[in-house]
């Protein structure tokens, strides 16, 4: 059976996201969110990899909830197919409307009552109710997310040094900026400069910049941007090299995705 695809976004709702895999062989790089993630396995076996090498093997039923900015990667067994869901929530509304879920720890939830209760509410969102309707079930399962028992991973985020402050102000400003004036900015030598960022962030220095861009292509894309117009806006080579690298952090090309 071929593998399906599904997206739920509605402007009334700009704060929650909901995807659903079915049948699917996609494998992530190790990436982040600017979004609180919760993830649920309906089928097939899958590893879950937190930014510090934490892992977890999720099976049917299991849920993981990522902290923005967390870096992770949740890939099938080999050779397997898997299904999954996928709900992303603004990071501001989480900790208004949820704190208690907030931290800087990926956990894992083995219970059927709130796999259930998730598979429940994560229907009603894609289903004609009314946003109304869907903001508040969203809300209760949120509740008892915050009251279930969770299984930390060992992938607990460190205080970025002092010293990288420099580079990630760098990164704001300039989005593309080369690995030498990333260097330069931390008084660093370049192959100093990959060691340090990988062990505080879990990512190289390039590796961040392109995980920052396909996050920047996530909202233009719903925008309606053109691929190509994105593409060099965001200094891809070109728009395959674009589309090749949104997949590979996605699981879905930029197009349908948009």
């Amino acid at each position: 059976m071929p593998g399906t695809t599904a997206f739920w976004r509605d402007p009334a709702l700009p704060h929650v996201e909901s995807r659903r895999a079915c049948h699917s062989r996609a494998c992530y790089k190790p990436h982040s969110h600017p979004t609180f993630s919760i993830g649920a396995v309906d089928a097939g076996g899958s590893i879950f990899t937190g930014s510090q090498d934490g892992q977890a093997v999720l099976g049917n039923g299991s849920l993981v909830l990522v902290p923005a900015s967390c870096v992770h990667a949740c890939n099938p067994l080999p050779g397997a197919l898997w299904s999954y869901q996928m709900l992303h929530l603004d990071a501001h509304w989480l900790q208004a409307h949820a704190p208690a879920l907030d931290g800087d720890t990926a956990r894992v939830l083995h219970c059927p009552v709130l796999y259930a209760q998730f598979c429940a509410m994560n229907a009603l969102l894609f289903s004609r109710a009314s946003a109304a309707e869907k903001n508040a079930a969203l809300l209760v399962f949120l509740g008892a997310c915050a009251s279930a028992g969770a299984d930390p991973l060992p992938s607990e985020r460190k205080p970025l040094p002092r010293q990288l402050a420099p580079v990630l102000e760098t990164l704001q400003a300039q989005p593309s900026a080369s690995l030498r004036q990333l260097a330069q900015a931390a008084g660093l030598s370049p192959f100093q400069l990959i060691r340090a960022f990988r062990a505080a962030t879990g990512l190289t220095p390039h590796a961040y910049q392109l995980n920052a861009h396909v996050n920047r292509a996530r909202s233009r894309l719903q925008a309606g941007t053109a691929l190509a117009q994105l593409a060099h806006e965001l200094g891809f080579a070109d728009q395959s090299h674009f589309q090749r690298v949104f997949k590979a952090h996605t699981g879905i090309t930029p197009g349908r995705y948009r």
